[in-house]
This record gives C-alpha cells, sequence and structure tokens, in this order.
C-alpha cells in the first residue's frame, strides 16, 4: 500500500490510547525485517533511518530511504517513513524529495535558548512542506560516541514546565522525553520515572516519544503508554536480534561465504523482534 503518515500513526494510537513502534532502518533487511514483523503482528508501523544510519552509507540518504519506501509500498501493513535524529539542516532538507512525512530534529545538545530557535527554524520549514516534526527536550544517552550518562542523574530527566514552554516557543508536533530510558542498550533493565511521564502528558498538547525503547522491559513500557507515552523507539532489540543469528550462523558454518545464508536467518529474528514489540503495544494500555 501507499506510505501513510507518521503523524496520522501517531495520532491514531494516541486516540486509542494505545503506542505506535518506530524502528531503525540500517539495512535492506531491517526494512524487510520491519514490514515482515509488521504484517505477522497486523500492525502499523514506522521504518525511520537516522543519521548515523545516513552517515554508514557515505552519506546518501536517497538510496536507502529509495529501498526503505519500495518495502513499504509493497506491505500489506500500514508504514510510514521518518527521519530521526536530524542535526545537520541540510539532511533535513534532504527529506522532502525524498518521501519522509515526519522528521526528529535533534537540537537537544545546544543550550536551551539555540535549541527553541534552530528547532523552531526546522518546525517552521518542515510545516510549510507537509512534515510533521519531533524534537527532543532532557537527554537520552547512550548514543555511539556520547560519554556515559546516568539516565537518572540530576538535571538529565525532562522538565514539565520546560518541556511546556518548550513545546509552546517551537510548534513541535511531538517531544521526546528523557524518563529514564537510554539509547544502545543490549539488556531490558531500564527503569522508566512514570509520575514524571504522568506530569508530561499534563504538561504538554502533543505526543510523548520514548527513545531507547529496546532496554525498556514490557511492563515498564505498558506502564509508559497507560501514562502517555505514544511513539516507542526501537532500535538496537533489532541489531541484537540480527547480529545473533549471523553470529550463530558462522560460528556452526566456519567455511560458509553466502551472505545470504546469514543474512536470511538475521532478517527472520529481526522480523521475529519487530512482532513481539507490535503485538506489545497493539492492544490499548491498562
Amino acid at each position: 500500500m501507499p506510505l501513510v503518515s507518521t503523524g496520522d500513526l501517531v495520532a491514531d494510537a494516541r486516540t486509542a490510547g494505545r503506542g505506535v513502534a518506530a524502528f531503525n532502518v540500517i539495512t535492506l533487511e531491517h526494512a524487510e525485517a520491519i514490514a515482515a514483523g509488521a504484517e505477522q503482528a497486523g500492525s502499523p508501523a514506522i521504518l525511520q533511518i537516522s543519521e548515523n544510519a545516513v552517515k554508514f552509507h557515505g552519506g546518501n540518504l536517497s538510496a536507502i530511504a529509495a529501498a526503505a519506501a519500495a518495502v513499504a509500498k509493497s506491505s500489506s501493513s500500514p508504514l510510514s517513513l521518518h527521519l530521526d535524529h536530524v542535526t545537520d539542516p541540510e539532511l533535513l532538507r534532504a527529506a522532502h524529495p525524498d518521501g519522509f512525512s515526519s522528521v526528529m530534529f535533534d537540537a537537544s545538545k545546544l543550550p536551551y535558548g539555540e535549541n527553541v530557535k534552530a528547532t523552531a527554524d526546522a518546525v517552521r520549514w518542515g510545516h510549510e512542506r507537509g512534515i510533521w516534526i519531533e524534537a527532543e527536550l532532557g537527554k537520552v544517552g547512550g548514543k555511539e560516541g556520547e560519554a556515559p550518562l546516568d539516565a537518572h542523574a540530576p538535571g538529565v530527566r525532562t522538565d514539565p514546565t520546560e518541556a511546556a514552554s518548550y513545546v509552546s516557543d517551537t510548534g513541535v508536533d511531538a517531544l521526546a522525553v528523557a524518563v529514564g530510558s537510554s539509547h544502545a542498550m543490549t539488556s531490558r533493565t531500564a527503569t522508566l520515572d512514570h509520575e514524571l511521564i504522568a506530569a508530561l502528558t499534563a504538561a504538554v498538547p502533543v505526543p510523548l516519544v520514548l527513545h531507547g525503547s529496546s532496554g525498556v522491559p514490557d511492563t515498564e513500557i505498558r506502564a509508559a503508554i497507560a501514562s502517555g507515552m505514544v511513539k516507542i523507539n526501537v532500535g538496537t532489540a533489532l541489531n541484537t536480534a540480527f547480529t545473533g543469528a549471523v553470529r550463530e550462523y558462522l560460528t556452526t558454518h566456519e567455511t560458509g561465504v553466502d551472505p545470504r545464508k546469514y543474512l536470511a536467518p538475521a532478517r527472520e529474528a529481526m522480523a521475529g523482534t519487530v512482532a513481539g514489540f507490535l503485538g506489545l503495544l497493539k492492544q490499548p494500555q491498562d
């Protein structure tokens, strides 16, 4: 089916009291696995390509975007295309001709005033072109190259009063918040601040986004959605499944050289992970 709008998927999930998952795309196999997992679960999903993934592809957004879009259009599940963690304004502007309905513009490392100005400019540009804009306030650590960060350290988590001002001043369509999760976690041991999530939900009119959901246990994700979280970002869990399947195959087939032999089980493992997360989010949360 045709690509759908990220904004519509998020709005539908919010209205229904459930979450919608956004999965990171690095390779063609990631996109195929997300589509397959969404079909298995009978659920919509968001395919998101990060600025780091674009760098991995030599700075060429168009090729991986075209591949992901082609996979999404051939799927029977509603899928959207999202550009994630964009810090480069040039990459932001590349989203429009490449079929993205949404962008997460990340100015969170800038001082607050500069963050507001840069994000408001991104929102203005995006809205003129019908692009839904997500931004981040607070510090969701764990990205490659960053210093270790305690997700519960003072000053790290998102302040509800500041969040309300930020959303009002920037006009963003969704807000990624720091509530205890962290990027790149390979064990699901994160503990979220559910009182803070509820306070943020009450303070801002836009849907909330949970980054670093790979490290968050199922019970914590369900509770977060019940408190108001809507868009649930998943990346590392797919890579863990992918790498585990490749490692298992190569361990038992030491002389194998055909990449299809290990990419096929890797893709299948990722699809199972996708279906698992989507099953968790499919029903309204208590």
